[in-house]
């Protein structure tokens, strides 16, 4: 049998096309189609992108503060001593946050094997930053925390 949609050849029994994956079920019953793999492999490669979009706007915060304390302005100078030190740390956090997220959005898209561990602990993290935080943290655990995340995480890891 071939898929009338993309000309593959398809084995008798099948349900759906593997390479385009037309529902080759009948309209009134069967299961509903369902992407091949687990919620990991789905969603990892998401996840990652994710994750270094969120990272790219964290070193944007980050370079934004600085360029801003390096300017002459009016209220930074009455200010008290400490300030612009507050704010050089509140940019050098935001800096190594959004480094931390770099790599662990790159190990996500090359499924390495630490990147699920760090994930786990960044979700949890950002969970805080409402409201981008916490929707990357919900989806990020979602996806990786289960148990059955871990043994499905390990089939489609590369090693190091």
């Amino acid at each position: 049998m071939f898929c009338d949609r993309c000309g593959a050849r398809v084995d008798s029994p099948a349900n759906f096309c593997p390479i385009c994956g037309r529902n080759f079920a009948p309209a009134g019953g069967g299961a509903p189609y369902a992407l091949p793999g687990g919620r990991v492999t789905r969603h990892v490669r998401t996840l990652g992108i994710l994750w270094l979009v969120y990272a790219g706007l964290r070193v944007l915060q980050s370079v934004t503060l600085n360029s801003f304390l390096n300017r002459d302005w009016w209220f930074f100078d009455r200010a008290p001593f400490f300030v612009h030190e507050v704010f050089r740390g509140v940019s050098a956090f935001m800096l190594i946050a959004g480094l931390v997220g770099v790599l662990l959005g790159w190990g996500l898209m090359e499924r390495r094997p630490w990147a699920r561990v760090l994930g786990i602990v960044l979700g949890i993290l950002v969970l805080f930053n409402i409201p981008l935080g916490t929707a990357l943290g919900i989806f990020t655990l979602w996806v990786l925390a289960p148990a059955q995340s871990e043994m499905e995480y390990r089939s489609i890891q590369r090693p190091d």
